[in-house]
């Protein structure tokens, strides 16, 4: 399983629109990955019809909610730290709620409710519609807790709110759950076995979004390639399908083509990837629609066969490059980044300098670069001893990191004195003179506001660049054919 993590929303409060009637607040904050932010917008969905308004002050809630990560040691610290801050509060408002959503839930059920008594529920990923009647049992002076993994939950019964959002972008979840058991990885047994949403209730949440001027998709999944439909059940046990089922399947190559067909002014966006079930109908798909962008995150944690292997990553090097070399004869303008951990067990100099050369054989346009954090329940956990001293890990991860800033220089460069289309999702950072967007390649690009606004398409002539940003002037607008 592959993180996309969006380091800008970190622990953001998450509020919506009040709903008339609601006299209780809740206050939730997100941890990690896309997709526990956009789980975090179907528990406020659930509690919304449950009498719970979002808030963004602490101090007058009556729930507090954090949606964590396991993926790393140093998120579940930060995680800790917030409940301490949580429980300082409620130390002041008795009345106070205070409940761990998501990975980390699983993970520590029993710590955090019985050894440390921090928090009066814990509920896991796949148990959300169970929030009010857990909420019952914590009003009752019970501790509650569900952790159970599903077998078929997708949530596409869920309508999501949409939290904090820009009007503009939103996610859309496919898939829960996944199947690749990489050693280092502890989101198997946090989400659970793949298992596929009903494609008819994907391009609905997709109407609603367009009908309420959204302009952009991403469709989310631990392992977004691994989609497939057919009529429910996991993917595990796609074999034992009905011939009939067989012959109706919905992959992912066959959903990114409905949902561009259905909405073809919606740009559409996918992550994460896996070099192992990233197929080539999905690339020759992607180049079939202009509003379906050109950017795939293929992460690839290691360029050594050797580690790959001891990761049980199912792909060589020599694979990756193959699928690297095809995504660029069919996708010549698809910016691609990636996934890189330094320093996992019992990885040499050699193993190191076959990633570097595996990303000078690349040139990414960016990445997300990390030292190995051992995470307990792990097969490399259990198996494997974390034999890397911290400060190898620390440099390797530097030089890791240096090359990627060069590789990211040069691939934004490439894009001085052309013409590139942006969506205007934000004011720019540095000036209140100036819109922010990302191009199709995921590049984000600055210009002069005019009278351009948010949600508009715009063709924007790069006129100057700095290492990951571009910078230019609107010359109109674009539309998607």
């Amino acid at each position: 399983m592959e993180k996309i993590i969006d380091e800008s929303k970190q622990g953001e409060s998450l509020v919506l629109e009040p709903k008339n009637g609601n006299t209780r607040k809740l206050f939730i904050e997100s941890y990690g990955c896309s997709m526990n932010f956009s789980d975090s917008e179907i528990v406020a969905s659930i509690l919304l019809k449950a009498g719970y308004n979002t808030t963004q002050t602490l101090e007058d809630a009556d729930l507090v909610l954090v949606n964590t990560c396991s993926i790393r040691d140093k998120a579940e610290q930060t995680v800790r730290k917030r409940l301490e801050k949580y429980n300082a509060v409620k130390r002041i408002n008795p009345k106070m709620k205070v409940g761990v959503l998501g990975c980390m839930a699983e993970r520590l059920k029993s710590k955090f409710l019985e050894e440390e008594k921090i928090v009066d529920l814990v509920v896991g990923p796949d148990a959300y519609k169970d929030l009010p009647n857990l909420l019952s049992e914590v009003e009752e002076g019970r501790d509650a807790i569900n952790v159970i993994l599903s077998k078929d939950e997708t949530y596409g019964d869920i309508s999501p709110v949409r939290l904090n959002s820009n009007g503009v972008s939103a996610f859309v979840s496919i898939t829960r759950g996944c199947d690749n058991m990489c050693t280092f990885c502890v989101v198997p047994f946090t989400r659970g076995r793949e298992r596929s949403r009903d494609p008819q209730s994907i391009l609905e949440e997709i109407k609603d979004l367009w009908d309420r001027g959204f302009k952009e998709i991403t469709l989310l999944g631990q392992n977004v390639d691994s989609y497939l439909w057919y009529g429910g059940g996991l993917k595990k046990d796609f074999d034992k399908a009905s011939d009939i089922q067989k012959a109706t399947a919905v992959n992912f190559s066959n959903l990114l083509d409905l949902c561009a067909k259905a909405y073809p002014k919606m740009r559409i966006r996918f992550s994460t990837s896996n070099p192992q079930d990233l197929t080539l109908d999905v690339i020759t798909t992607m180049a079939k629609h202009t509003n379906i962008c050109d950017h795939i995150h293929l992460p690839v944690q290691s360029g050594s066969n050797r580690i790959l292997k001891e990761m049980n990553r199912l792909h060589t090097r020599e694979e990756y490059f193959s699928l690297i070399d095809n995504i660029r004869r069919i996708l010549p303008n698809c910016s691609i980044s990636h996934d890189m951990i330094a320093g996992f067990p019992t990885e040499t100099e050699k193993d190191h300098h076959d990633t570097l050369s595996l990303m000078t054989y690349v040139k990414y346009n960016f990445g997300y670069m990390f030292t190995y954090s051992e995470r307990p329940g792990t097969m490399a956990e259990r198996k494997m001893e974390d034999d890397v001293p911290e400060e190898v890990k620390k440099r390797r991860l530097d030089e890791i990191v240096q090359l990627q800033r060069q590789h990211s220089e040069l691939r934004t460069r490439a894009f001085l004195n052309t013409t590139v289309e942006v969506l205007v999702e934000r004011e720019s950072k540095k000036s209140d003179q100036e819109w922010s967007g990302r191009t199709s390649q995921n590049v984000v690009a600055v210009f002069p506001k005019e009278n351009y606004k948010i949600g508009d398409l715009v063709l924007v002539t790069i006129t100057d660049c700095t290492s990951a940003t571009l910078i230019g002037e609107a010359i109109g607008y674009a539309y998607n054919d």
